[in-house]
């Protein structure tokens, strides 16, 4: 008898090891192909996330412009693909133009010794601090700029690796913006299926509540990509224009400050410099016209942002805040200001809702053992 209960024992023993044995290796197989796939796929990860965010902010449009052309919905997003790239490729070449244009100017200037420097301000003396070093910089470059040129050689030749390097991060991130709008475009053309696959996504994370975090989701997205950065690049483009209208010299490089610091929700720590050099350099009547104008700019957003956030999802700034630091950190590029506000947002939401579910629905058979 104990011979037998040996033999099941062992036998049971070995179904048991072979079970675990072959679960293991099912469970590798599917992290090794789980892995290779994120590694596949790391470096497109960017322009996906972009492409599916851009392609989720212009669904409306794209619905409505595919009910004009009369179900056409592969001519509907062609259209809107065109028309995001005229509007947002275009103006960033232009800009970019303009950078390098002036660039190339003040390097001519400097070269043929043709390049003027006003005087510094009366005013710029009184600054705490920095106040009497720059106006001695500044009255040595307006009155002798080789000598200033020779002075600061040393930290000109370590800075020149660095905006070279912002110069091909700014022409990488337009190139990454034009595929992510490609991409969108073939998200919007292929909507049905691509919503059918959210679906089945979402339904099979969140069962009973698939769709409802599915519309907060989408609902969070066109919020994040209307109120915050639509917002900014609206005060971008206003921006731009006073500094065109002014002469501001390097006119890209303002425009590319302003837009991250408006993505930062702090657009007039850009402008404060500006209007202090329009001060400085321009006529008194154009430099007040433009403090104007810059006051416009900087107080436009309270108009907008009602607008177009409306009342719900709301998203607190701290999370913006957040979601675009760590978005340009994580990604090391510009697109990540926009794509981590975004990621970080709906990730609040989810977790809000989450928080705000409903607890589990309490059984009989529990509220009768609950009883005493």
């Amino acid at each position: 008898m104990d011979s037998s209960a040996s033999t099941q024992f062992s036998i049971e023993d070995r179904g048991y090891y072979a079970r675990g044995r072959e679960a293991f290796i099912r469970i590798s197989l599917l992290a090794v192909m789980g892995v290779s796939c994120v590694l596949l796929l790391r470096p497109f990860l960017n322009l996906i996330i972009c492409a599916i965010i851009i392609s989720i902010g212009i669904y409306p449009a794209h619905r409505m412009l595919t009910k004009a052309l009369r179900g056409r919905t592969k001519l509907s997003a062609a259209l809107c693909s065109a028309l995001l790239l005229v509007a947002l490729i275009l103006p960033s070449l232009l800009l970019a133009g303009t950078l390098v244009s002036g660039i190339q100017t003040i390097i001519h200037h400097v070269q043929a010794g043709r390049l003027n420097i006003p005087p510094p301000p009366p005013s710029l003396e009184k600054l705490p601090v920095v106040g009497p070093r720059l106006e001695e910089l500044w009255i040595l470059s307006s009155t002798d700029l080789s000598e200033s040129v020779k002075r600061f050689a040393p930290q000109i030749r370590r800075g020149i690796p660095a905006l070279l390097s912002v110069s091909a991060g700014i022409a990488g991130t337009i190139v990454q913006i034009f595929i992510a709008i490609i991409l969108a475009g073939y998200f919007l053309a292929t909507s049905e299926a691509c919503g059918r696959f959210a679906d089945r996504v979402f339904a099979r994370i969140f069962t009973d509540q698939g769709t409802e975090f599915e519309d907060l989701v989408s609902a969070t997205i066109r919020t994040v990509a209307n109120g915050v950065l639509g917002v900014a690049v609206i005060q971008t483009l206003l921006a731009s224009l006073g500094f065109w209208l002014v002469g501001l010299p390097g006119l890209g490089l303002w425009s590319l400050l302003f837009l991250i610091a408006a993505v930062l929700q702090v657009g007039v720590l850009v402008l404060v410099p500006a209007a202090l050099y329009a001060f400085a350099a321009f006529p008194m009547t154009h430099a007040v016209i433009f403090l104007v104008w810059c006051i416009f700019v900087g107080l436009i957003d309270n108009v907008l942002k009602p607008i177009l956030l409306g009342r719900s999802g709301k998203v607190p700034m701290p999370v913006i805040f957040l979601g675009v630091i760590g978005g340009f950190m994580a990604m090391n590029s510009i697109i990540g200001l926009f794509v981590g506000a975004i990621v970080l947002s709906v990730g609040y939401k989810l977790f809000m809702a989450w928080l705000d579910s409903e607890e589990p629905h309490v059984t009989a058979a529990d509220e009768t053992h609950s009883v005493p």
